[in-house]
């Protein structure tokens, strides 16, 4: 219930973005002058089209961004709490106190690292497209990002939620279909790995990215008038020259403060096989592996 009534309520949510974001554009082409858009152009070149293909674009680059961020944060946490499992003396046995704050600083710390260069591509993008190819460009990106962010942003939330919700049916013994322990929960496990950051993180974050992006658009109208990238479209070139060196580094930094992957051992990844072929074989040939089982849970691999 708690997932299906979220789902219907970031709807809600995403829908007064686009609102919101759609009076930001009206304003935006008043402040302009643009009265309309003309997508087949009858003289001259005209960039709306290619305008409205990357701004359909942007928003599954945020997503990709804002999934990956989650990915690598989680992983952060991971390594500190093996870490403290390992060093920390009857952690294990719960005669110790876990460091939380530590978890806590951890996860701050990667969030607000991991946000930057969605944020950046965020507010960069409309000033280089303004610049570089007029207002009409501009507003093609606007009618794109709004138009694929809002469905985007939709079906994370719808999706997201029935994930979380058909491992949730599976844990409970619903539809007879074997409850935890069998591939099918196993699979249900996956799918609300990807679900929870597409319906708490991805979905949410594109209500920002497509008011952020008319707001810029607004804010810098004034620069956006349709006899200033004739003449100025080198300021374009120089932002996006040296946005992407900044991006280009910012990912270099990034790649060092980036844990490795916790990828399981050969002897771990045997255990997670045996595990597996014990559940398959009949019970009489289950005697043997079980105790290599017990073998592998009483060495030190944690």
């Amino acid at each position: 219930a708690g997932n299906t009534t979220a789902a219907i309520g970031k709807g809600f949510a995403i829908g007064s973005a686009v609102l919101t974001a759609l009076a930001l554009m009206t304003a935006f082409s008043q402040r302009v002058g643009l009265a309309a858009v003309d997508v087949v152009p009858t003289r001259g070149i005209n960039f709306v089209i290619p305008g409205i293909l990357f701004g359909t674009m942007l928003p599954f680059i945020f997503s990709a961004l804002t999934m990956l961020a989650v990915g690598k944060s989680a992983q952060s946490i991971i390594q500190e709490v093996r870490r403290q499992f390992r060093e920390i003396p009857g952690l294990m046995e719960g005669t110790a106190n876990a460091d939380h704050a530590r978890c806590v600083a951890i996860s701050t710390t990667a969030a607000l690292r991991e946000m930057v260069l969605p944020g950046f591509i965020a507010i960069i993008t409309p000033f280089i497209v303004g610049i570089g190819f007029g207002a009409e460009a501009l507003a093609g990106l606007l009618i794109g990002a709004i138009s694929s962010g809002f469905l985007l942003a939709v079906n994370m939330a719808n999706s997201g939620g029935a994930w979380d919700n058909s491992k949730k049916f599976i844990e409970a013994g619903g539809g007879d279909l074997g409850g935890k322990g069998t591939p099918i929960h196993a699979a249900a496990v996956t799918g609300d790995t990807v679900g929870d950051p597409f319906k708490d993180t991805s979905g949410p974050s594109l209500n920002i990215l497509i008011k952020l992006t008319s707001i810029v658009a607004l804010v810098m109208a004034p620069a956006f008038r349709r006899d200033f990238q004739k003449e100025y479209w080198w300021i374009a070139l120089i932002v996006f020259t040296a946005s992407t060196i900044f991006v280009t580094l910012w990912c270099l930094w990034l790649k060092k403060k980036e844990l490795p992957m916790d990828v399981p051992d050969s002897a771990m990844a045997k255990e997670h096989h045996e595990e597996h072929e014990m559940a398959e074989q009949p019970r009489s040939r289950r005697g043997g592996r079980r105790h290599r089982h017990r073998q592998l849970l009483d060495s030190d691999h944690v």
